[in-house]
């Protein structure tokens, strides 16, 4: 499930990349933008947030704090509900992407993994405190 988000966070960071190059790159060349210049920046940054906030929490995650899940579960949400919109787009246009229904399919079950009662009870236990040695 961490492998997922944190994968995810590398991807999330990287579109966010792509969209702006994609843009600059249609500019230089005289074409239509795929987004305006103002919406591109802000859907980089808003991926660049969101990639920040998974790994954030990835790296949080084992100090089981029970906020971590829930963001986490947001993030997995809104990334399984843009891949979905994303197979859906592919398909409408004809083309439909088998790896990106794979994609949906890999976070669905990481969902279900996240909300799911084993994952609950490990991010609402703490670790013990650690002691120090007698001596």
């Amino acid at each position: 499930m961490f492998v997922v988000v944190a994968v995810h966070a590398v991807g999330t960071a990287l579109g966010g990349w792509v969209v702006l190059d994609e843009n600059y790159s249609k500019q230089e060349h005289g074409q239509d933008l795929i987004l305006p210049m103002g919406m591109a920046w802000f859907v980089a940054l808003f991926c660049w947030g969101l990639a920040a906030l998974q790994t954030a929490c990835v790296a949080l995650a084992g100090r089981r704090r029970p906020w971590t899940r829930a963001v986490l579960a947001a993030c997995l949400a809104l990334v399984g509900c843009s891949t979905l919109i994303g197979f859906l787009g592919s398909l409408l246009s004809g083309a439909p992407s088998l790896p990106v229904l794979l994609v949906f399919g890999v976070d669905a079950a990481a969902l279900w993994v996240l909300l799911g009662g084993t994952a609950h009870r490990w991010f609402s236990v703490r670790r013990p405190a650690r002691t120090s040695p007698r001596g």
